[in-house]
């Protein structure tokens, strides 16, 4: 790694109703997006597992980086599984509207409001 890679930390959190939370912390990009692949077909292992992105601790994130959490959302989908963002900073709302990804994605402003949405789905 050069110092112009940057590092992503993902930590899985099953929660008590179902969803696994995946916390990204750092930067999604070209570097980092084999590891948030790899997570999302770790949890989608589990049959009928969801993952909720919690992306507040996320610093970064370019258009690689977005392609990876649109790719993440087709294949949980082709899983049978559910697939949800939350905690987007204001700057990352940003981002997600203009790409038209809140088109595809419900932008949850918590983890518990996306955990809560996936359970009465």
């Amino acid at each position: 790694m050069n110092e112009t890679e940057g590092v992503l930390g993902i930590s899985a959190h099953p929660s008590r109703s179902g969803p696994v939370v995946l916390r990204l912390a750092g930067e999604l990009d070209h570097y980092t997006g084999p590891s948030l692949r790899q997570a999302v077909e770790d949890v989608l292992r589990s049959p009928g597992a969801g993952v909720v992105a919690d992306l507040s601790g996320l610093e970064y994130c370019d258009s690689t980086g977005m392609t990876v959490i649109v790719t993440a959302y087709h294949r949980a989908l082709a899983a049978g599984s559910s697939f949800s963002v939350a905690g987007l900073s204001p700057a990352m709302v940003q981002l997600f509207r203009v790409a038209g990804l809140d088109q595809l994605f419900t932008l949850h402003s918590s983890v518990q409001e996306a955990v809560d949405a996936l359970n009465t789905s």
